[in-house]
């Protein structure tokens, strides 16, 4: 069954040459393949500052692209991620798009007693997530700290469910022969709509 797609390339930098980008160029050309609709969010590519406080959070109006990015997100069924692991985490330039586009009112809303709602329910996700290091290392070492972290305190706590992950070591040694096959992996997930 064809899927409504979000895919957010994460990278700050918006070189083409990126593998990040390349990873994104390949899911998008799996899942439109795969008769699926897609819109992309490129985190290079956007203008918005940085929240510097709760009341701005709060009750702030976000900029125009936060606005854009979330009418994309509203509208998609399926969240794909894709970002650099940098010192351990994700950007700070993602993290930045997260924490604008989390605001009260579209990922969650307060309530008067209790937990928050949750109002992104019915949305799945995919983080592929690219690193300097062996992904078993993080995995088993680091124990995906800040990537559990990032599931846990963002996706799940606005409804998102499943999530599941896609971990690409090594990406500074990988061969032609091990990055083509990654990208041939990735777009078969793009194909499938997972």
């Amino acid at each position: 069954m064809a899927k409504r797609i979000a895919l957010i390339q994460g990278h700050p930098d918006p070189a083409a040459a990126r593998f990040c980008q390349a990873l994104a160029d390949s899911y998008c050309a799996g899942a439109t393949a795969g008769g699926h609709d897609v819109r992309r969010i490129a985190i290079a590519e956007l203008d918005f500052p940085l929240l510097r406080t709760q009341e701005d959070f709060e009750k702030g109006v976000p900029p125009a692209s936060i606005r854009a990015a979330q009418e994309t997100l509203r509208w998609a069924e399926h969240w794909v991620i894709v970002y650099p692991l940098w010192l351990g985490d994700l950007p700070a330039l993602l993290k930045g798009f997260f924490e604008q586009i989390g605001r009260p009112g579209f990922a969650f809303r307060y309530r008067a007693k209790g937990f928050p709602e949750k109002l992104m329910t019915g949305r799945s996700a995919r983080i592929v997530v690219t690193m300097g290091m062996p992904s078993l290392l993080y995995r088993f070492v680091y124990f995906s700290h800040s990537l559990r972290s990032f599931r846990r305190n963002l996706l799940k706590f606005v409804g998102i469910s499943p999530i599941r992950t896609t971990l690409i070591g090594g990406v500074g040694t990988l061969t032609p022969e091990r990055a083509s096959a990654w990208l041939s992996t990735i777009e078969t997930l793009g194909r499938k709509g997972a």
